[in-house]
């Protein structure tokens, strides 16, 4: 689960070197497909010197294709790596066939750009593409040569988003770009400390440097806890007595929090997400091979197991005892035009039914130990001081026909996610569960999912809390519509939270990037949460990794975003109720997962013969089944 494939951008200008470069990313590969956008044979006698050098710093791993529909090359092998080189003369073959030399500023070329960055997302395999960086290329003062420049800035700003990585050549040396610009710390003539992530909004310089103070290769975890999060919360003796039979204390890590309500300034800006420790991964699957089993019979809970050592950075990895699921809870304005089976009355009342303990998300995480707390961040009516503390607005308008939120209450709801994850991780959280409650938001959240796939409403569209046929049509033409406004601002994650989306998907986008951003793992929910995953991955490219499906649900839109973010869903049981139900299902088998890491036995510690010991080299000779 932390070897998916990898994106990587890498621009230069003329003879910078980034062919080479490129080149060298692929190196461990031995199967490469080079997708050659330029003409392998011209009476240009440099160019065809150009393409011969190529060539022959290139080995037999390479099987070269010459093509200009990069997304039909791509999707016809998603699994084999690929070098593109390069999107230059890519972009020159679609300027080409619309004859957009002289129209100006006229040219649109997001299709063929959109097919190119979905074709790059479906990719299973590493991937690499050269460009030339718009400022750093030969490009002649005339009208071409502007419509060249700025349909190639666009399309290297386009791609970049799709990418886990970018790279920047210049004279044969490599510099690293950052997803986004990175807030301003403290930092040493170096620069900022190895391993130091940047605060979230509400997070002092300080929060960030105690906890790093207890992430150290050097220093053993404690049993309970893991690297990054300072120490656990104590266990109740009866967690399951505690939750279940009296009412759950008041959300103190979220609505009773002392620090003041986050600067939503820059909330929308995270620093570079970096993956699960890979090294670590290898070391979890090397001892998996050593434990009392036949090799992979567990399937796959011990490639979960795997992932949850490579999140915590060691192996094996400290059980989660320290679990947490935060149900964002809002109204959506669209809910009034009759596309769920419930009054919007109903999320109030279901906000006081799971602050009191009483809904079914409470019953699950009982009894599996796992905490709960509701938030309200757009909830249409007064709740209780300790559930509000974050609220933005009471209720969002209808995307149907206007903003859902405006882009100062997207900022100030994703702050709150951000912050309200900080605040967990830091109190000793070592597990996140996202859940959310509010009438209508399948709504918006499918509208978010058929944006960035690009699916037709009628794809995705599912019956929500139970809609009949009148309702269904009802919600089918109100996604259509949102669908129609989003389309306008879908190279634009917060406009798009601001358009079709609201407070509590935007507070879930900043808790799962946030979460991703200080190494935490998340199991997600079903429709809306995953809806709401999407939107935090354009923010924190990367942050996916972090994540694991704890359900696939019935909507047909929560199987599309699965698939659009690499995810496969741990429990298949034909849930719908959201609140974060089916993630908490999922979270004893995650427990289990890492459990047996650190606590089964080894063939040597059992005394237990593997399939490659000689008969007679142990005393008990056992078979396992």
């Amino acid at each position: 689960m932390t070897d998916r494939a990898v994106r990587t951008l890498v621009l230069g200008g003329v003879r910078s070197g980034k062919s080479a470069h490129g080149e060298s990313l692929l190196g461990d590969h031995r199967q490469i497909r080079y997708l050659a956008t330029g003409p392998l044979t011209s009476s240009d006698g440099d160019w065809m010197d150009r393409v011969r050098l190529h060539r022959e710093r290139r080995d037999d791993r390479y099987t070269t294709i010459e093509t200009t529909d990069l997304g039909h090359a791509l999707r016809a092998a998603p699994d084999i790596p690929a070098l593109v080189d390069d999107l230059g003369n890519w972009l020159t073959a679609q300027i080409d066939a619309v004859h957009g030399w002289t129209s100006g500023s006229e040219i649109d070329l997001d299709g063929p750009i959109d097919d190119l960055c979905d074709a790059l997302a479906a990719m299973t395999a590493d991937v690499v593409l050269i460009s030339p960086e718009a400022g750093l290329s030969l490009v002649p003062p005339t009208p071409a040569g502007r419509v060249f420049q700025d349909l190639l800035g666009t399309l290297n700003v386009r791609v970049a988003q799709v990418c886990e990585r970018v790279d920047l050549v210049v004279a044969g040396r490599v510099l690293h770009l950052p997803a986004e610009p990175q807030p301003a710390t403290t930092s040493t003539p170096d620069g900022p400390a190895a391993g130091v992530e940047a605060p979230g909004p509400g997070t002092t310089e300080t929060d960030t440097t105690e906890k790093d103070t207890t992430d150290s290769t050097d220093t053993p975890a404690p049993v309970a806890t893991t690297p990054d999060r300072g120490e656990p919360a104590s266990a109740p003796s009866d967690p399951v007595a505690a939750t279940v039979s009296k009412a759950p204390e008041p959300v103190g890590g979220v609505g009773l929090s002392e620090r003041p309500r986050p600067d939503p300034t820059d909330a929308e800006v995270f620093a570079p997400v970096r993956p699960p420790d890979e090294l670590v991964a290898q070391d979890a699957r090397n001892r998996q091979a050593t434990l009392t089993k036949p090799p992979g019979s567990l399937g796959r809970v011990e490639e979960i197991g795997v992932w949850i050592a490579a999140c915590q950075g060691q192996c094996p990895p400290a059980p989660l005892t320290s679990p947490t699921v935060v149900v964002f809870a809002g109204d959506h304005g669209v809910a009034r035009g009759g596309v769920s089976a419930f009054p919007p009355e109903v999320t109030a009342q279901m906000v006081a039914n799971i602050s009191a303990g009483g809904a079914a998300v409470n019953v699950m995480a009982g009894r599996v130990g796992a905490a709960v707390k509701v938030v309200d961040m757009s909830v249409d009516a007064d709740t209780a001081p300790e559930l509000s503390r974050y609220k933005v607005r009471r209720s969002s308008d209808d995307l149907r026909t206007t903003d859902a939120i405006t882009l100062a209450e997207a900022r100030e709801a994703l702050a709150a996610g951000r912050a309200i994850a900080d605040d967990l991780i830091d109190s000793g959280t070592d597990l996140l569960i996202a859940g959310e409650m509010g009438i209508g938001n399948t709504t918006p959240a499918t509208v978010l999912i058929g944006a960035l796939t690009r699916r037709e409403p009628v794809e995705i569209v599912g019956r929500g809390t139970g809609v009949d046929d009148a309702g269904w049509m009802r919600k089918t033409a109100a996604i259509r519509d949102g669908m129609r406004r989003a389309r306008k601002v879908i190279h634009d994650p917060l406009a798009l939270l601001a358009a079709v989306g609201g407070a509590d998907l935007a507070a879930t986008v900043g808790f799962l990037a946030q979460a991703a951003l200080r190494r935490t793992p998340v199991i997600l929910d079903g429709v809306v949460i995953t809806a709401a995953a999407m939107v935090a991955n354009e923010f924190a490219p990367g942050a996916m990794r972090w994540w694991i499906a704890g359900h696939r649900s019935v909507e047909p839109a929560h199987q599309i975003a699965l698939e659009h973010l690499d995810l496969v869903p741990v429990l298949d049981l034909s849930m719908r109720l959201g609140e974060g139900s089916g993630a908490v299902l999922a979270l004893p088998i995650v427990q289990a997962a890492a459990d047996l890491l650190v606590s089964m036995a080894t063939f040597d510690e059992a005394g237990v013969s593997d399939k490659s010991t000689p008969a007679g080299d142990t005393a008990n000779d056992a078979e396992t089944s």
